[in-house]
């Protein structure tokens, strides 16, 4: 039994600086370049709420912000410099 014990601690104290990268990885984790600002940006779930924000004052249907075309993206970007989280009531944590 002190072996399987060991075996999982052991296991544990190697993965343990790995999982925080891992827990926090996101699906569409991806850098976005704004042009206009010339500053880049990390796509995140919590972009992704503001950019349904966008879409429907916009009055767009929703899709992937990947596959919006380029002045779609920067008209995004423009938008939300001018648009913090706090405004959006965006929750940070």
């Amino acid at each position: 039994m002190s072996r399987f014990l060991n075996a999982i601690l052991l296991g544990a104290v190697l993965l343990s600086p790995v999982a925080p990268k891992v827990l926090r990885a996101d699906s569409h984790a991806r850098t976005y370049h704004d042009k206009q600002h010339n500053d880049d940006h990390e796509w995140s779930s919590h972009e992704d709420k503001a950019y349904r924000i966008w879409a429907k004052e916009n009055h767009r249907k929703y899709r992937d912000f990947a596959k919006l075309k380029e002045e779609d993206q920067q008209a995004y970007w423009a938008w939300r410099h001018e648009h913090s989280d706090a405004l959006l009531k965006i929750d940070i944590r």
